[in-house]
Order: C-alpha cells, then sequence, then structure tokens
C-alpha cells in the first residue's frame, strides 16, 4: 500500500470567474476520486463550454498520479499554473479546469500564466477544505452474547458501518482508521474467539473528525 494515511481535498464543486484585457477566465474545481470521474467531468465541460477558446486543467489523484494540460496555450502558462494553485494548498483528489473565451487581446506569457493561477485558486479559496484519513476495510464476525461489547469497539475507534449482517452467524462489513489498526487489534484479543476481526487489502478515504483516538 503506497496511500497517504491522509490527504486534504475540497468539500465540493466551486467556481470563479476572472475578466483580464477582455479576455474571460471561468475556473471550476471539482473533487474526484478516479480518472473516469475526472474524464467526464472535463467532457462534461468541454460540452457545455463547446464555444470557449481553451479548456485548461489539472488535476492530483491521492496515489500521486498528476496531469495538466495548456490545451493550446503557451507552454507552461495554463496547465503548470492551476497545478502550482492545487499544489499552494496541498491538494489531491482535485480537478480544477480553467475555461478561457479569448477577447481579441494577446495578453503576453506573464500576465497570461497569472490569470491562470489567480483563476484557480479563486475557485480553490471558495471551498471549504477538509481532510480525509485513510481507512481499511474489515470484516467482524461475533457472537450475539458480544452485542454490548462490539458496540463500545465501534463507538470507540469509530468504524464505519458498512454492512450489518444479523443471521445465526452476525458479522460488520467495516471500514476502521489504518493509524490505530494495532491499538485495536490489541485491544480485541481479549474478546477472542467471540470476536473476530478479518482485515482486508481495501482502502477508502473518510472525513477526518473533530477528535480522533
Amino acid at each position: 500500500m503506497n496511500l497517504p494515511l491522509e490527504i486534504k481535498t475540497i468539500s465540493h464543486k466551486t467556481e470563479f470567474k476572472l475578466k483580464e484585457k477582455g479576455s474571460i477566465f471561468i475556473a471550476k474545481s471539482f473533487p474526484i476520486n478516479s480518472e473516469k470521474e475526472i474524464e467526464q467531468e472535463i467532457n462534461s465541460i468541454k460540452k457545455e463550454y463547446y464555444d470557449a477558446t481553451h479548456h485548461c486543467y489539472s488535476y492530483q489523484l491521492q496515489n500521486g498520479n498528476f496531469k495538466y494540460s495548456d490545451d493550446g496555450e503557451p507552454n507552461g502558462t495554463a496547465g503548470l499554473r492551476i497545478y502550482n494553485a492545487q499544489n499552494h494548498f496541498e491538494l489531491k483528489n482535485i480537478l480544477t479546469i480553467v475555461i478561457r473565451y479569448f477577447g481579441g487581446t494577446k495578453l503576453g506569457v506573464g500576465p497570461l500564466g497569472k490569470a491562470y493561477y489567480e483563476s484557480a485558486f479563486g475557485s480553490l479559496s471558495n471551498s471549504r477544505i477538509k481532510i480525509l484519513q485513510l481507512y481499511q476495510s474489515l470484516i467482524i464476525s461475533y457472537d450475539y452474547s458480544q452485542s454490548k461489547n462490539i458496540h463500545y469497539l465501534i463507538n470507540k475507534y469509530d468504524i464505519k458501518i458498512i454492512n450489518n449482517d444479523f443471521s445465526q452467524s452476525p458479522k460488520i462489513v467495516a471500514f476502521i482508521n489504518t493509524k490505530i489498526v494495532n491499538q485495536f487489534e490489541e485491544e480485541v484479543k481479549k474478546f477472542l474467539p467471540l470476536i473476530n476481526p478479518s482485515f482486508k487489502e481495501n482502502f477508502e478515504y473518510f472525513e477526518k473528525k473533530t477528535s480522533n483516538i
């Protein structure tokens, strides 16, 4: 597993508009989780703003994958500037697209790069930044006699329940913060075999609570 234990991203889609010497820059930022989502958002923007001169963007994912595009603008004036704006906030799982309508007056390389940076920065500033923590999947099998202890463990370790199976052999499908897996394993030993957790190589991010173990 090479995923970071914590990442920062934005909480919702945002928009920011900038006008510079007749050119209009419309910056849109999106919280995303996969390259498939990125492709869908970019295609949607290109369809909505089909008459725009440029659709420049930058994205960064939690696994380290990133890409930026100048979409026909002079090299280094658009995509990289958007990428730098994202890095100012140390963001991952983020896509920022800046749509430009050319106003008839060339800005020059310096002012053009500044316009793309400020547009992206503005859209990111308009959103609440949240911290996501890495959680690991687990299945907890237990005896009904341990229901009280199960409730105690779930609350103490902020376990995210995905599914509850109340059959003859009850079990819980859930996620637990990777930072406290060892602590959880140590405490649950005293309940074995009546409470038996099984960890899976499946990871997801959940928003950080104001207080944690």
